[in-house]
């Protein structure tokens, strides 16, 4: 057997080459979208990828199934319960798909999705026991697969819950101790609420340290896995239905358009988001008015995901030599219409000083300062909820920027605001947003809320819109 684990830690994904060295033949299993490595390491084994195996119908990222449809003339594959407009090769619980020696076996293990799957892989097919186990979504290292994404398709989240709970333990814990576990996520995925940050288990370790896994009732588990979950972010609806329907395909290797400072400010002007992915810190000493936020060295695409709708078109700002970097990455989560880039803004911005701004990002003291003097300040938390046990600055309201968007009505856009997430990435984000939206006075706090703890400044509780 030919395995490789793929993990895109940007958008916590895992994703797999199962092959069979004897015959050629394999698959792959939850493809990113950029699908270049999947076709070098199958040529470099020998390797032809005959099938892609979807485990569910993905909302976190656009899935490179079309991609490598067209670029191996694979079968795309999912549960029997997926509904798509593209032609699929649909997979029956019980189903056996041999590569050769080696076999898949297909469980089906509803709860996260209606269509959810798990794949187990048999080394050899005359083995007493299989080797491991693809648990997509529905099994992660540490937790289980939020069952409340889709409500808006009329599925609640109490009654995915209650599947989710019957394909763990008659699908899943049914398996022996000794089965290696591959999930599709890991740590910082929105897709659970406490991820491992390990990127492989056993079943024998889940059953014995998974808090999902312990012995309970249907309803307490359902109970237990719908409470503290994140804010969705904002794309996954988008997302999701952009994974059951045809779309343009990704060239990764394209760079996007150059643009002239008249170019951007016309796009700008008819409604696209100018993206600076720079660090914070050189955001804040200057960028082009209106712009957002977001830094490439973090999880660029879902955050940008967070504050920018849908088709809304985008020009991008980043360090030389990163814009098919940030073009990329945006791909990979369906935001396909990037207008360009801007080339060299620290130069436009110096020769067009009329067109640039600067962000104000504060230290513990200097907020303290203010929360002192200013009575009318407002302060907002744009943790997720589960971050928010250890308490929060006194008086702050709680949006989580997932949630930004949808919220920034409510606040009051003349009054001073400072914005804190956990460190300062989600802040500077925020922040920008906030300033793009209308917000007339916007800083944001220098290492979060970690550090005005750690200063042993005062905490309260939260306040909710």
């Amino acid at each position: 057997m030919i395995f490789h684990q793929y993990q895109l830690s940007c958008l916590s994904l895992f994703s797999y080459l199962v092959g069979d060295e004897s015959t050629g033949r394999a698959v792959v299993v939850d493809p990113q979208r950029d699908v270049s490595q999947y076709l070098a390491d199958a040529e470099s084994a020998g390797l032809r990828i005959e099938r892609v195996i979807e485990t569910h119908v993905h909302a976190d990222f656009l899935s490179g199934h079309l991609e490598l449809a067209k670029a191996t003339g694979a079968v795309i594959s999912y549960g029997s319960a997926a509904q798509t407009d593209f032609p699929i090769g649909p997979l029956v619980h019980g189903q056996r798909l041999s590569l050769g020696d080696v076999v898949l076996e297909i469980r089906d293990t509803p709860g996260h999705t209606p269509e959810s799957i798990s794949v187990v892989i048999w080394e050899h097919s005359t083995d007493p026991a299989p080797w491991g186990v693809l648990t997509g979504d529905t099994l992660f290292i540490g937790d289980v697969g939020r069952p409340d994404l889709l409500s808006a398709s009329g599925w609640t989240a109490q009654d995915l819950a209650r599947q989710l709970y019957r394909s763990l333990r008659e699908q899943l814990l049914t398996l022996p101790d000794a089965t290696r576990v591959y999930p599709a996520h890991g740590a910082g995925s929105s897709c659970g609420k406490a991820l491992s940050d390990a990127t492989a288990s056993t079943i024998g370790e889940q059953r014995a340290a998974n808090y999902a896994l312990q012995p309970m009732t249907e309803d307490d588990f359902v109970e237990v896995v719908t409470q503290g979950q994140s804010v969705a972010p904002l794309y996954f609806a988008f997302a999701s239905d952009a994974n059951r329907h045809h779309h343009e395909l990704l060239d990764d290797q394209e760079p996007p358009v150059a643009l002239d400072i008249d170019e951007v400010l016309r796009l700008q002007a008819g409604g696209a988001a100018v993206v600076d992915g720079r660090a914070p810190d050189v955001f804040a000493s200057g960028h082009l008015r209106g712009s957002l936020n977001v830094g490439l060295d973090g999880r660029f695409a879902e955050y940008t995901g967070d504050v920018v709708r849908a088709g809304r078109p985008i020009v991008l700002v980043t360090d030389s030599g990163r814009e098919t970097e940030a073009r990329v990455r945006l791909a990979r989560i369906g935001f396909d219409h990037v207008a360009g880039y801007l080339p060299t803004v620290e130069q436009v911005l110096s020769q067009h000083p009329e067109f640039a701004s600067t962000a104000a990002r504060l230290p513990v003291t200097e907020l303290a300062t203010w929360l002192a003097e200013e009575p009318g300040l407002q302060l907002v938390d744009v943790r997720n909820p589960g971050e928010l046990a250890t308490g929060v600055l006194p008086g702050a309201r709680h949006i989580p920027l997932a949630a930004l968007v949808e919220h920034m009505g409510e606040l009051d856009p003349v009054a001073p605001t400072v914005v804190y997430c956990a460190s300062g990435y989600r802040s500077s984000i925020a922040a920008s947003a906030l300033r793009a939206g209308g917000v007339a006075v916007v800083a944001d706090l220098l290492g979060g809320f970690h550090a005005w703890s750690a200063s042993g400044l005062p905490v309260g509780e939260v306040s909710r819109p």
